[in-house]
Order: structure tokens, then C-alpha cells, then sequence
């Protein structure tokens, strides 16, 4: 009977003592609550212990932890408008003020709580700057800037903002199409100018070679002109020569040529009587009815 007794007794004392030992694990930090009041803060790993059915252990992360922003719209000093988000890197330092602060809610309310310090911080940094030091590569000391106010202003929430990165910096929608529009056009004026500026040396390029074309054609028949009449000269001159030792044979060969040229196939016809003197190399061998040596030349 008293073993039917012990045993229950030992159960719930087992029990008891199983419910009051907590482990903590490398990676979180613990709060023991007592009607919701902090009695305990655990953030070494290894065994903890608690008062069994009276208080709770709550367990947060004890990581850095990463907040990626909603995209917020800044108005820059140059009254240009850009798309902003960021991502923030936290942990909590303090578990008593980020339970305080942020309640039941535990990392999801210090998210939305964080956000709210985070965003503001970036609208009165980038505002303060024109847009092109916002665009450009180096923006090291705007990112710090936004980091330093959000540290300050996280500190009463038990947070520690160890680090604040823009990742995006777009033009709102309604202002793409029309900056990509000026950019396209910009474009084609600068393609329809260097179009122009290349027909333009084209046109220099095929006016000297028309030029070039001209100058050497005229001087090739400037050349001709001159060989062909040295020939002609020389052709006369060896005609010249030839009359003057036999006209008789010089007037006989004139004679043929013209015989060679009239009376060529063809649709022409010559009338004439046979004893013109065109023919008298034909009736005669003395030329026109006379000695060889006293026969004039015919004319063609």
C-alpha cells in the first residue's frame, strides 16, 4: 500500500524536476518570465533552471539577423524621384529592454518595429543628396549615415544595427517608359548623326576618286592625242618620202586603196562611166592610157 502510494508521488516530484531544468542552446538567448516579469536572463549555452508551473522560458534568437526593407520612394534635393530598398543586419544586445519593448511578439514585432526606423532613416539621408551621388558606385558613406541613425534610434528597443546596404535604386514606374523613351531617342540622334557625318565622308571619299578618275582619263587622251598625232607626223613623213622617189608607184597603191574601200559588199552602189579615170589602173597597165612614168596620182 505505501508503494502504490510512493510511486505517484515520485512520478509528479520527477516530473516537477524534469519541468525545471531548461537547455540553452549556442544559439539563442533565454528569458525565465514569472507573471510576466523577468526573473532570469540566460544567454550562455548550457542547463538553466526555473521554478516548475510558475514560470516560462521564452527563447529568442541569439544571431544577427537580417531585415530586407519594403521599397520606399525618395524625393532626392535635385527633385529627382528614385525607388529605395535596403537591407538592414540586427541582433538583440538587451533581452530585458527588447522584451519590454516589443512584447509578446517576440522577433516578428521587432521586424516591424525595426522597418519603421530603418526607412525613415534612408528618406532623410538620400533627401539631403543629390541623385547622382545616390547612382554612383561609391555611396559607402550614405549606407553608414542611414546605419548611424538607425543605430541610435534601436538602441531603446534592445537592438543593435550592425550594418545598413542599399540594394535597389530605380526610377518609379510611371517615369521608366518615359526616361527610356528619352534615352532611345538620344540614341537615334546620335546614330543619325554619325549616319550623317559617314555619307558625308562618303561623298568626300567618291568625289575625290571621280576627280581622280577624270584627271587620269584626261591626261590618258592628252597622251594619246599626242602619240597619235607623232604617229600620224611619222606616217607622213614616210608618205612624203615615198612620193617623192617613185610617184608613179606612190599614185598606183593610192589607187588601189580606193579600189579596196569602193568597192567593198554592201547596199551602196556607184554609177559612173567606164572610161572615167577612176578605172584606169584597171584597163590599162600605165595608168589612165599612159607610160608609167607620166601617169598623175589619183585622188580618193
Amino acid at each position: 500500500m505505501k508503494s502504490a502510494i510512493l510511486l505517484p508521488i515520485v512520478a509528479i516530484l520527477g516530473a516537477a524536476a524534469l519541468s525545471s531544468v531548461f537547455i540553452v542552446d549556442e544559439r539563442e538567448k533565454v528569458l525565465v518570465l514569472q507573471f510576466g516579469q523577468v526573473k532570469q536572463v540566460k544567454q550562455d549555452p548550457g542547463l538553466g533552471f526555473k521554478l516548475p508551473l510558475i514560470q516560462e522560458v521564452v527563447r529568442y534568437d541569439g544571431r544577427i539577423l537580417g531585415l530586407p526593407t519594403a521599397p520606399v520612394e525618395v524625393t532626392m534635393l535635385d527633385d529627382r524621384r528614385l525607388v529605395v530598398d535596403a537591407f538592414a543586419r540586427w541582433r538583440i544586445t538587451d533581452l530585458v529592454e527588447f522584451r519590454e519593448a516589443v512584447g509578446a511578439g517576440g522577433e516578428l514585432q521587432a521586424l516591424r518595429r525595426l522597418e519603421g526606423i530603418v526607412n525613415p532613416a534612408i528618406q532623410q539621408v538620400l533627401g539631403s543628396v543629390p541623385s547622382s551621388r545616390v547612382l554612383s558606385e561609391d555611396r559607402t558613406a550614405l549606407m553608414n549615415q542611414i546605419r548611424d541613425i538607425a543605430r541610435r534610434q534601436a538602441a531603446a528597443l534592445g537592438i543593435e544595427v550592425i550594418d545598413v546596404r542599399l540594394t535597389r535604386t530605380d526610377l518609379p514606374e510611371q517615369n521608366l517608359e518615359a526616361t527610356f523613351a528619352r534615352m532611345r531617342a538620344e540614341r537615334e540622334r546620335e546614330a543619325a548623326d554619325e549616319i550623317a557625318r559617314g555619307g558625308e565622308a562618303a561623298q568626300r571619299v567618291r568625289a575625290s576618286a571621280d576627280r581622280t578618275v577624270v584627271e587620269l582619263t584626261s591626261d590618258a587622251r592628252r597622251q594619246a592625242d599626242v602619240i597619235r598625232g607623232e604617229a600620224d607626223a611619222e606616217r607622213n613623213a614616210i608618205y612624203a618620202e615615198a612620193f617623192g622617189r617613185d610617184p608613179e608607184f606612190f599614185a598606183f597603191t593610192r589607187s588601189l586603196t580606193s579600189y579596196e574601200r569602193a568597192l567593198q559588199s554592201g547596199n551602196s552602189s556607184i554609177v559612173m562611166q567606164p572610161d572615167s579615170e577612176f578605172f584606169d589602173y584597171l584597163r590599162s597597165d600605165g595608168g589612165r592610157g599612159n607610160p608609167p612614168g607620166g601617169a598623175a596620182p589619183v585622188q580618193e
